[in-house]
C-alpha cells in the first residue's frame, strides 16, 4: 500500500485539477451571451492580445518560413526536387508552424501576463471587492480576456501565414535563385482551402486555451507574491502543453485517412 498511494494520490489530484479545469471554462462559456456585456474591456483585450502580439509573432513567422525554404532546398537537392519548396513551406506554414509558433509565442506573452494580472488582484482582494459592488468577476475579469483570445488569434495566425510564406519567398528568389513568378504560380496551385481552414480552427482553439489557462490559474493564486509566480509559470506551462496536444487532435480531426 505504500507503493500505491503516491500514484492514487497523484491520479486523485490530476482528476480533480481536470474537473476544475472544465467547470471553470463551463461557467466562462456560459457567460459569453448573458449580460450585462462589457464591449470597451473587449475592445481593449483584443488590442493586447492581437496587435501587441503582432510583432513577436511577425518575426518568428519570417524567419520561420525563411529557415524551412533553406533546409528544405537543403534536402530537395540531394532528390533534384527543388520545385517542390513552394509546396512544402505553403504547407508546413498554414497548416502546422504557423498556429502553433503563434500559439506558442501568445502563451508566452498574453497568458503569463494574464495569469499574474488577475493574480495579483486575487492576492491583494480586488476581486472579492468586485463582489462587493456587485460585479459579477467572470463577466468583468475571465469573459472579455477568453473572448478577445478565442476572436483575435485566428486573424494573428493567419497575418503570420502570409508574413512566413513571404519569408520562404525572399530566400528562395533572392538566395536560391527561384523564378518569383514560378515560385508564386506554384505555392497558389498547392495550397487547398482546407489547409488554411485547419490552421484558423486551431488557431481559435489555442486562443482559447491560452486564455483560459492564463485566466484559471490567475483567479485561483494563493500566497502572495510567490503564488502569483507561480500562477505565471503553470498558465505557460500548461497552455503550452495543451497546445501541443490539441494540435495533434486536430490535425487528426482533419487529415486522418
Amino acid at each position: 500500500m505504500p507503493i500505491v498511494q503516491p500514484v492514487g494520490r497523484l491520479t486523485l489530484a490530476f482528476f480533480e485539477l481536470v474537473g476544475r479545469i472544465a467547470v471553470f471554462a463551463f461557467t466562462t462559456l456560459s457567460h459569453f451571451f448573458r449580460p450585462p456585456f462589457y464591449p470597451r474591456l473587449l475592445l481593449k483585450q483584443m488590442i493586447e492580445v492581437g496587435y501587441y502580439s503582432l510583432p513577436v509573432v511577425g518575426l518568428t513567422a519570417i524567419f520561420t518560413g525563411m529557415v524551412l525554404a533553406l533546409q528544405s532546398y537543403t534536402g530537395f537537392a540531394r532528390f533534384s526536387a527543388e520545385s517542390a519548396i513552394p509546396n512544402v513551406v505553403v504547407v508546413s506554414i498554414t497548416r502546422e508552424l504557423g498556429p502553433v509558433l503563434a500559439g506558442l509565442m501568445v502563451a508566452g506573452r498574453v497568458g503569463a501576463a494574464m495569469a499574474a494580472e488577475i493574480g495579483t488582484m486575487r492576492v491583494t482582494e480586488q476581486i472579492d471587492a468586485l463582489k462587493t459592488l456587485a460585479t459579477n468577476p467572470f463577466k468583468y475579469l475571465i469573459v472579455p480576456r477568453v473572448l478577445a483570445g478565442l476572436l483575435t488569434l485566428p486573424l494573428l495566425v493567419l497575418v503570420a501565414d502570409i508574413i512566413g510564406v513571404l519569408g520562404g519567398y525572399l530566400v528562395a528568389v533572392y538566395k536560391l535563385g527561384f523564378n518569383p513568378a514560378t515560385y508564386m504560380k506554384n505555392t497558389l496551385d498547392f495550397l487547398q482551402p482546407l489547409d488554411v481552414i485547419s490552421g484558423l480552427v486551431k488557431a481559435a482553439a489555442f486562443g482559447f486555451i491560452i486564455t483560459l489557462m492564463g485566466c484559471y490559474h490567475g483567479y485561483h493564486s494563493r500566497g502572495g507574491a510567490q503564488g502569483v509566480g507561480s500562477a505565471t509559470t503553470n498558465a505557460v506551462v500548461s497552455a503550452s502543453i495543451l497546445i501541443l496536444t490539441f494540435n495533434y487532435i486536430i490535425t487528426e480531426l482533419f487529415f486522418s485517412q
